[in-house]
């Protein structure tokens, strides 16, 4: 296990409260924009890099402060879409994945903000890790920073808050990482890029609606009925679905954006002629939109129960299901899978941690 220092670290700072962190330690607030700027915009890995802050600072910052939350491990690409999937380490050793997919002009970047998950749902491989804890908001915010580093000249477009774990479980540093992307970082990615997605935690809902930020949002939906919900995404039975829509309705209102349905195409579980009836039912009710996803294979994490027994509806099936929901007036996101061949597709993010 590595060694854990005790410094502070800058990358859990907003712009703001890097600046009083300045004045706190007798510099200028001045050299706290200066650290900021070379932190997100020239991706600055050491203090010693920063080469307009003076050198006594410099100094001083690598006694008391660090800037680096996650190392690389490695990075793998897939041979056929181009998608990479970066490994990364905390100080103590844990690992994370992000995933960055490559689309016509788009680059979207999938962040993680735990380290495994504690829903366990049946679909995805990141549940069957477990939990170990929430990431930091430097944790989360280096996954977009390390990353950058890697596709330069190309940049991130899009950013979405679906890799391993619970964003709104770990809701204080997941508001706070976007904060710092779209207001200290002046719209260098636009709030209309940015997606959040949760299996329905309906307060925290209601609180990032609140919160005035106006991010996407997603709903890991995967059922509209509360039995088989129960089954396949056990935080169903604590907050089900009838509390999240409500929720959901709110944030619509609230943010007046539209509402992702996530819906992974489960053979015989919820790709039924009801499963379309209630599908369509519920998207006359909300502003929204649905996004039909091929179900991924876990094998890789499965040694047994309900998860390996799931199978993927055949693609026929998940096409004539988007038809039908088009024919009702509801835009449908058909997603091909992609970086499946690195275990980097959708629901596959999964390290086992020693």
């Amino acid at each position: 296990m590595k060694t854990i220092t005790n410094k502070i670290n800058l990358k859990n700072f907003s712009l703001a409260e890097l600046q009083d962190y300045m004045l706190e330690i007798g510099e200028s607030a001045f050299r706290g924009k200066q650290i900021f700027n070379w932190m997100y915009n020239n991706f600055a890995s050491t203090f010693d890099e920063m080469n307009n802050i003076p050198i006594k600072l410099r100094e001083k910052l690598n006694e008391i402060a660090t800037i680096n939350s996650l190392e690389l491990v490695s990075k793998q690409s897939s041979n056929s879409t181009k998608t990479e999937k970066y490994l990364f380490a905390t100080r103590e050793g844990h690992k994370i994945e992000s995933v960055i997919i490559p689309e016509h002009e788009r680059r979207t970047l999938c962040i993680s903000t735990q380290v495994g998950c504690p829903l366990d749902c049946k679909f995805c491989a990141t549940g069957l890790m477990g939990f170990t804890r929430n990431l930091t908001v430097g944790e989360i915010i280096d996954q977009y920073l390390l990353t950058s580093k890697f596709i330069e000249p190309a940049t991130i477009t899009n950013i979405v808050y679906m890799g391993m774990g619970e964003p709104l479980l770990n809701f204080d540093a997941t508001l706070k990482s976007l904060n710092i992307l779209l207001n200290d970082l002046g719209n260098k990615i636009g709030r209309n890029r940015i997606t959040v997605s949760t299996s329905g935690i309906p307060q925290k809902i209601i609180e990032l609606a609140d919160s005035g930020l106006r991010v996407k949002l997603a709903l890991s939906l995967h059922s509209c009925f509360d039995d088989v919900r129960n089954k396949i995404m056990p935080i169903n039975i604590k907050y089900n679905l009838e509390e999240n829509i409500e929720a959901l309705k709110y944030y619509a209102k609230k943010t007046k954006t539209k509402i992702m349905f996530e819906y992974i195409m489960l053979k015989d579980i919820n790709d039924r002629k009801e499963d379309l009836r209630a599908l369509v039912k519920l998207c006359s009710t909300i502003p929204s939109k649905v996004n039909l996803i091929p179900f991924n294979s876990i094998s890789h994490m499965v040694s047994g129960g309900l998860s390996a027994e799931l199978e993927p509806t055949p693609r026929e099936k998940i096409n004539e299901f988007a038809e039908q929901i088009m024919k009702k007036n509801i835009f449908v996101m058909l997603r091909n899978t992609q970086g499946d061949d690195i275990a980097a597709a959708c629901g596959q993010l999964a390290v086992k941690q020693k």
